[in-house]
């Protein structure tokens, strides 16, 4: 079989899933339109057996009466027909419907005709002879990329009603959960403490709490703990007034007083030097602000959102991060899942990067987007996003990204047979370990609860509650 690449447009991504998992096959209604009666039955018997709703058509007349009268998630259809072939078939579904996905059945001696399709907007072609293990797959592949479109769209109607913020993509059940508290946080005033991976996304969470909320209007500052230089860290969060030291030549209006009645995000916190880690504290408690050099509090009124890339269990154990600091920030603690956690969402981010990069044309392979599942993504969100910014750059063809087009690293890797557990030189907590063990055992078995459980020599009600404690489930 000859396989093109994945077609996709999405819109600039959405927020929420009205589901978080695939639609049941039973649910897919399979449009096929071939003139061979043979090729057409065996086809149409082995697409129903997988259970999918099959409506046949003998050419491509009653193909495109079909696709009107009926919600069609996927179109098969033969390249040579009489009266509307189709390749005109094609051009009339698409201009129906732009995100149509249709799939070409062709001869060998046809494959050029094949790719003409390809740039007319379809989405794969199958040769013959094919067997029902490669119809299987490539119609798989398809309806799973027509269900990342509709996710889209669905998600975007979901951020409108709960968010106003629409730059986030994310459709599986840890991301669900994540924002259905996201859209209830947003209406409170309670602080946030927010920990993920570099690149998972935390200043965008941060951002969709902000404007979500009551706050919208009002300032949203943004302070990198970690990026201030120590010598004027104290002045730049909490302000000075004139004369409080040598180059004091003006009072200076502190981050929490320019984020007075909005909020503030307080980026790696855990970068903090311990003094003022304590007039942090002071601000939460107390919700005045001490200016270097004043002998007054100043009142603010100011919403905090920190966050950390930093395991929590160390930092408090070392004292890196104040235990009392802690539970103030932690009134409302979210953990946002590494990409590694959440791969079934790479088709859609990846569309939305294709999209805020106009190139919503541009088709990306099924080997590529395999290629991407087997990866772990230890840069996360961000990774990909500079992954597909640079191969849109540097893509040998115009309207297709192939496995040439990406990093070895990436083209080669390939998912574990066994897991590997070390301890890195920072050290690691066992509620990191047993999250690690839980995702892996889960990716594993295929979401499978009984296998996972039995991988890791649990039973089944014993895996369930770790992995809810983990948030995984």
């Amino acid at each position: 079989m000859k396989s093109s690449a994945a077609k996709g447009a999405a819109p600039r991504s959405p927020l929420h899933s009205p589901s978080g998992a695939r639609e049941p096959v039973r649910n897919r209604t399979i449009l096929l339109a071939d003139d061979d009666d043979s090729l057409r039955r065996i086809t149409e018997h082995n697409l129903s057996q997988h259970g999918y709703t099959v409506l046949a058509a003998k050419d491509g007349e009653e193909a495109l009466r079909l696709f009107k009268q009926h919600a069609v998630h996927l179109t098969v259809a033969d390249l040579k027909m009489p009266g509307l072939d189709g390749l005109e078939l094609l051009r009339e579904i698409r201009r129906l419907d732009k995100a149509a996905i249709v799939v070409m059945i062709t001869a060998h001696g046809s494959i050029e005709t094949a790719v003409q399709a390809m740039r007319d907007g379809a989405y794969d072609y199958i040769a013959k002879p094919f067997d029902r293990d490669d119809l299987q797959k490539v119609v798989q592949k398809a309806l799973q990329w027509k269900s990342a479109n509709d996710q889209i769209q669905d998600l975007r109607q979901q951020l409108a009603r709960h968010v106003s913020l629409p730059n986030i993509v994310g459709a599986c059940a840890l991301m669900q959960k994540l924002f259905d508290q996201v859209a209830r946080i947003a209406q409170t005033d309670s602080t946030v403490f927010i920990q993920g991976e570099s690149g998972t996304g935390k200043e965008l969470i941060a951002r969709t709490i902000h404007f979500a909320s009551p706050r919208a209007d009002k300032p949203f500052i943004i302070v990198n703990c970690a990026t201030l230089p120590e010598d004027i860290m104290e002045s730049e969060l909490f302000g000075h007034v004139k004369g409080a030291f040598t180059d004091a030549k003006t009072d200076k209006l502190g981050k929490f007083e320019a984020a007075d009645e909005g909020s503030i995000f307080l980026d790696e916190v855990v970068e903090l030097r311990p003094e003022l880690q304590v007039k942090l504290l002071r601000v939460l408690q107390e919700k005045t602000v001490d200016k270097v050099g004043a002998t007054t509090p100043i009142p603010v009124d100011v919403r905090v959102i920190a966050a950390t890339n930093r395991d929590l269990d160390l930092a408090l154990k070392s004292g890196k991060l104040r235990e009392d600091l802690y539970y103030r920030l932690s009134v409302i603690p979210l953990r946002l899942p590494p990409l590694r956690e959440r791969k079934d969402d790479i088709p859609a981010l990846v569309q939305h990067f294709l999209i805020e990069r106009n190139a919503p044309q541009c088709r990306v392979a099924p080997e590529v987007l395999d290629a991407f599942q087997r990866y772990d993504w230890p840069g996360n969100v961000r990774e990909l996003e500079n992954l597909i910014e640079r191969t849109l750059v540097l893509r040998a063809k115009p309207d297709v990204i192939t496995l040439d087009d990406i990093p070895e690293h990436i083209k080669s890797s390939r998912v574990p047979d066994t897991l590997q557990l070390g301890i890195p030189d920072k050290g690691i907590s066992f509620d990191e370990v047993e999250r690690k063990l839980l995702t892996l055992a889960l990716q594993k078995a295929e979401g499978n609860q009984t296998r996972a459980a039995e991988l890791l020599g649990m039973t089944r009600q014993t895996l369930l509650y770790r992995a809810q404690k983990h948030g995984l489930l």
